[in-house]
C-alpha cells in the first residue's frame, strides 16, 4: 500500500492534480490489475447477499416508490430493476436508484467499520446498472466492484466523517464513481473528474440518521450511486469538476471535516497491487445496525439462562463509543425508547433490539419491527430497563487495526430482583469471519433462499443463483440478466401516490 498525506492547501499554493487524493483514487481505479479468485468469489457472494435483502423489501413503500420512479424512465439498452421483468429496461442512473433503495431498505447487507462506517455493498447497484446498460461482461463487472470496494474501505479506514456530522455516503460517491471507471476501463483523467463531482454532491449531514429517522436512510446510498452514474456520464463528455475537492482552501477537509490544519493519512494500493479490501468486509445475519449483530447473538445465548424476564431490574450494555453514542442511550434520542418510533429508528436502538432478542430468542427482519411488537407491554417494560455505557477498552478494540483484536460487541450485566447479576460478553457476531458460524457461499445462498421464499419462484431463484455463482465468467447477455424478476402482476404499484413523473 502507498500512503498519501491529505491536507488543505491555500489557493496560492496550487496543488497539482497528480498529487491530489482524487487523482490517486482514480489511478487505483484505472490500474488493470488482475482480480484474485478469492476476491471474485466474495464478489459473487455479495451480489447474492444484495439480491437477498432486495427481494425481501420489494413490497415496502420506499422501495415501491423508488421502483415507480425508475419505471418512468424506460431506456435502451438500459438496466434491469429488481422485481420487474427482464424484458423491461430503464436508464442506468434510475435503475441504480431503485435497486440501491431495495438493497438498503432493510439494513441487512454487508458492512465495514473503521474510522468511518460503511456498507460497501451499496456500490454494487450503480455498477451493475452501468454494466448492464453499457453491455459489459462479468470480468469487467468484477473488476469494477473490486475497485469500488477497495476505495470505500480505504477511505473508511483513514477519514472519519461522522465526528463532523457528515454522512458516510460521502465515501460512497467517490468509490462508486471509481468503480464505474474501472468497470468501463476509463482513463485516469476522466475518473478523476467523476470522483471530484461525486464527492462534491454527496457530502450530506448525518441528520438522516438522527432523531426521527426517515425512509431517506435507505435512499441516501442510492442517491450517492445515482450521482456517481451521472458524474461519470458528465466526465466522459469532457466536463470537469471542482478541484482540488478534498484539499482545496474551500474544500471538503477545510470546511466539512477536520479543518485547515487537519491532515489524513490515506493508504491505497500501489501500482500493480491487487485490490483485496472486500475480504475485510462482513455481512449481516440479522436485519439491524451492524453494532447490534453481536448483541443479538449474545441475547439469544443469554436469554434461556435468565428465565423469567419480569425479574430483570436493570441491564447495562458496556460497549464502544460508537455503539453507545449512535444506537445506545449516549445518543440522547428519546425516539430510541419510543414504542411508536419508525422502523428506521428502532433499527438504531440497541435497547429495543436487545429487549426483543431476549424475549424472542432471535431476530426477524419483519416481525421484530412490527408496530404491535414494539408496543407489547412486556417488551416496553424490559426495553426501558436497558442502558448503555462506553468502555475505553471496547472503543479501542472497535478501532483496532488487527482483525484478531477488532470487536463490535460488548459486555452485558443483567441485575435481577433478588440482587444477583448475570454477566456475559461477545466480541464479534456469529456470522463474522472470526465468529462462531462464519458466512461462506453456503450461508449466503441460504440467506437468499430464506428471504426469497414466498416471493421469488424457485426456478427464478435457481436461475439467478447460477449466474451470481459464476459472475467472473458471465457473458454480456448474462450480465444483462443478472437480476431477480417476479411474474408480471406480482408487484402492484398502481395504488402508490403519484409524483412528478
Amino acid at each position: 500500500m502507498k500512503t498519501t498525506t491529505v491536507r488543505t492547501y491555500r489557493s496560492d499554493e496550487r496543488l497539482v492534480r497528480e498529487e491530489q487524493l482524487a487523482w490517486r483514487i482514480a489511478e487505483v481505479a484505472a490500474d488493470p490489475v488482475r482480480v484474485d479468485p478469492v476476491v471474485a468469489e466474495m464478489i459473487g457472494n455479495r451480489i447474492i447477499d444484495n439480491a437477498a435483502v432486495a427481494v425481501a423489501s420489494l413490497r415496502r413503500r420506499p422501495v415501491a416508490n423508488a421502483r415507480a420512479q425508475a419505471g418512468s424512465h424506460p431506456f435502451a439498452p438500459g438496466a434491469a430493476v429488481f422485481g420487474l421483468s427482464l424484458t423491461r429496461r430503464f436508464s442506468p442512473e434510475w435503475t441504480a436508484w431503485a435497486n440501491g433503495v431495495a438493497v438498503r431498505e432493510l439494513d441487512y447487507h454487508d458492512t465495514f467499520l473503521a474510522a468511518e462506517y460503511s456498507h460497501p455493498g451499496d456500490n454494487i447497484p450503480p455498477l451493475l446498472a452501468v454494466g448492464q446498460h453499457c453491455r459489459r461482461d462479468g470480468a469487467a463487472l468484477v473488476r469494477g466492484i473490486a475497485a469500488a470496494y477497495e476505495i470505500q474501505v480505504d477511505l473508511a479506514r483513514a477519514i472519519c466523517l461522522h465526528e463532523h456530522k457528515i454522512d458516510h455516503i460521502a465515501h460512497l460517491g467517490p468509490s462508486a464513481a471509481a468503480g464505474i471507471g474501472a468497470l468501463l476501463g476509463l482513463d485516469t483523467g476522466v475518473i478523476y473528474q467523476a470522483i471530484n463531482q461525486s464527492l462534491h454532491v454527496t457530502t450530506t449531514t448525518r441528520q438522516s440518521r438522527k432523531g426521527d429517522i426517515s425512509s431517506w436512510k435507505a435512499y441516501a446510498p442510492a442517491f450517492a450511486g445515482k450521482m456517481a452514474v451521472e458524474a461519470v456520464d458528465r466526465a466522459m463528455r469532457g466536463e470537469d469538476s471542482p478541484s482540488p475537492i478534498y484539499e482545496g482552501e474551500d474544500g471538503v477537509i477545510a470546511w466539512l471535516l477536520g479543518g485547515p490544519q487537519a491532515a489524513y493519512q490515506v493508504a491505497l494500493p500501489a501500482p500493480g497491487e491487487a485490490k483485496r479490501a472486500i475480504l475485510d468486509t462482513y455481512t449481516k445475519e440479522h436485519s439491524a445496525e451492524y453494532q447490534a449483530q453481536a448483541l443479538i447473538d449474545l441475547a439469544r445465548r443469554l436469554g434461556p439462562s435468565l428465565g423469567d424476564l419480569t425479574q430483570v431490574t436493570d441491564i447495562e450494555i458496556t460497549t464502544s463509543h460508537h455503539t453507545h453514542n449512535v444506537i445506545g442511550t449516549g445518543a440522547n434520542d428519546p425516539q430510541k425508547l419510543d414504542p411508536d418510533a419508525s422502523r428506521e429508528t428502532l433499527d438504531h436502538s440497541i435497547m429495543y433490539i436487545f429487549a426483543v432478542a431476549l424475549e424472542d430468542g432471535g431476530w426477524h427482519h419483519e416481525r421484530s419491527y412490527l408496530p404491535e411488537r414494539a408496543r407489547r407491554p412486556s417488551t416496553v417494560a424490559l426495553w426501558h430497563k436497558i442502558h448503555t455505557a462506553e468502555d475505553t477498552e471496547w472503543t479501542h478494540r472497535y478501532h483496532a487495526s488487527d482483525p484478531a483484536e477488532k470487536a463490535f460487541g460488548g459486555r452485558v450485566t443483567v441485575t435481577l430482583a433478588d440482587g444477583s447479576t448475570v454477566t456475559d460478553e461477545i466480541a464479534v457476531p456469529d456470522a463474522h469471519p472470526l465468529g462462531a458460524r462464519p458466512f461462506g457461499r453456503e450461508e449466503y445462498v441460504a440467506k437468499f433462499r430464506t428471504l426469497a421464499e414466498g416471493v421469488v419462484p424457485s426456478d427464478e431463484q435457481d436461475r439467478f443463483l447460477d449466474l451470481a455463482g459464476r459472475v467472473s465468467s458471465l457473458s454480456v447477455d448474462e450480465v444483462a440478466d443478472l437480476s431477480v424478476a417476479l411474474p408480471d402482476g406480482t408487484l402492484d404499484d398502481a395504488a402508490l401516490a403519484k409524483g412528478l413523473f
